[in-house]
């Protein structure tokens, strides 16, 4: 990715944060990421990290209608996902999509257990969370113009514990240093 586009990438989540009442703590520490395949208008994401401590994490999303997180899984971390504003869509499978055919497994949305089978969406208007377990498959996307999306885990570990279908895919993109950062970001450091 190049740095102008996740310069613009952080301005644009953070007048959505602004304009939706997320006040981000005097040091966010940003990530922002095509995932390696150099198409962020159709697979991106920013993230800021709000607390990441031994035990558990928190982070706030941005994503734009069109732009999806790939499908993927964590062997360690259990995470709810909010819809913060806007709707978004969680596609989920039991375990690899290639494997789970259209299995049926039990799944806490908004803190109630349901059934549902691989494959599923699970549309979240604001306010609504779903949690995953480890081994869980999951890809999301906003369903409105934009989304602000939050995150509650465990312990966080991006170099060890994404697992996405694709394997060509990366959690972190190469940059091209074609202008100065706006902000350091996570893989910065």
């Amino acid at each position: 990715m190049k740095r102008s586009e996740i310069n613009r990438a952080i301005q644009d989540a953070s007048n959505h944060f602004a304009a939706h009442g997320w006040t981000l703590p005097p040091e966010p520490a940003w990530d922002v990421t095509d995932f390696g395949l150099g198409d962020f208008a159709k697979s991106g994401l920013v993230l800021v990290n709000l607390a990441a401590e031994p035990e558990y994490c928190e982070k706030l999303m941005f994503a734009r209608r069109d732009q999806q997180t790939p499908a993927h899984c964590h062997r360690q971390k259990k995470e709810d996902i909010i819809a913060r504003w806007g709707t978004l869509a969680v596609q989920v499978w039991k375990a690899h999509p290639a494997e789970s055919g259209d299995a049926a497994f039990e799944l806490q949305i908004n803190g109630r257990k349901q059934q549902v089978r691989s494959g599923d969406t699970v549309r979240l208007p604001a306010g609504h969370r779903v949690t995953l377990t480890p081994g869980v498959y999951h890809a999301f996307w906003p369903e409105t113009e934009a989304c602000i999306i939050g995150e509650v885990s465990t312990a966080n570990d991006d170099l060890h514990d994404n697992y996405f279908v694709d394997p060509d895919i990366g959690r972190f993109p190469e940059l091209v240093e074609d202008e100065p950062a706006l902000v350091r970001l996570v893989s910065d450091r």
